[in-house]
């Protein structure tokens, strides 16, 4: 249990999730919110979020498809801690979560091979940028230099044939993240840019991509944050605040958000 005089209370998705945060340390922005949107599982699929911190994507993911079974694994025993808290806070049952590194660490009885889907919000922040004096948020946010391809190679150990794994990440790691995609067996990588408003430059964007598929990339139109004005805009409006998925394949009912 969290020590609640060291938390913030909230809401995520326009007050339809309780979510609590550390009044110290690292903040949920918008990434895992979008993050967990643009992940295709149907109900009764198994998914898995590595690096699920204080528990915004899992919360996001099961408020949009409650029947999945569900994984959380973090490697900070307080944020594990406190995404337990919102979960219960939430009601959410089906979900376990995992105190552990990945993907070195996992346990044996682990269940390889069997998931649906992953996603994950990796840190990217390099090893020379000025560490952060919580250790919370360093873990967060601090990259190793093998971060991002021990990550993608890790999800290959979870993923079944076909299974997806969605990233939220900075456009300078887009093309580092396709070659190690590409090289873990990973086909049909779509890059799907956040644009903070129209005519801005993409800094933060989703990739999405299915393991032991050979089908070619692409990159979608992208979503529009923001609107000149200030405000979102209404296609974003009804991912952040009222749960609707972000569609990144064609073959799927849904439209492609643009």
């Amino acid at each position: 249990m969290p020590d609640l005089s060291a938390l913030s209370s909230g809401t995520l998705m326009a007050g339809k999730i309780l979510y609590s945060q550390f009044l110290k340390g690292n903040r949920t922005g918008l990434e895992p919110v979008l993050m967990a949107a643009a992940v295709p599982a149907r109900p009764g699929q198994r998914v898995a979020e590595i690096g699920c911190g204080a528990g915004a994507g899992l919360l996001c993911l099961t408020h949009r498809i409650p029947e999945l079974s569900v994984w959380g694994i973090e490697l900070d025993s307080a944020t594990l801690a406190l995404a337990e808290h919102n979960l219960k806070a939430n009601g959410r049952t089906g979900v376990t979560l995992l105190n552990a590194r990945f993907p070195d660490a996992l346990p044996p009885d682990f269940p390889f091979g069997q998931f649906d889907h992953c996603f994950a919000n990796p840190p990217w922040h390099d090893t020379d940028s000025s560490a952060s004096p919580m250790e919370q948020r360093d873990l967060a946010r601090r990259a190793m230099p093998d971060t991002l391809e021990s990550w993608i190679k890790g999800a290959t150990r979870l993923l079944r044939y076909k299974g997806s794994l969605t990233l939220a990440l900075p456009a300078t790691q887009m093309a580092a993240a396709c070659t190690i995609l590409t090289r873990a067996r990973f086909g049909d990588v779509t890059l799907c840019p956040l644009w903070p408003k129209t005519g801005r430059q993409a800094r933060l964007m989703l990739i999405q991509a299915r393991y032991g598929v050979k089908s070619p990339s692409r990159i979608l139109p992208g979503l529009v944050l923001h609107q000149q004005e200030g405000g979102f805009t209404p296609e974003s409006r009804t991912i952040l605040k009222e749960g609707s998925p972000l569609i990144l394949h064609q073959q799927q009912t849904s439209r492609i958000l643009t």
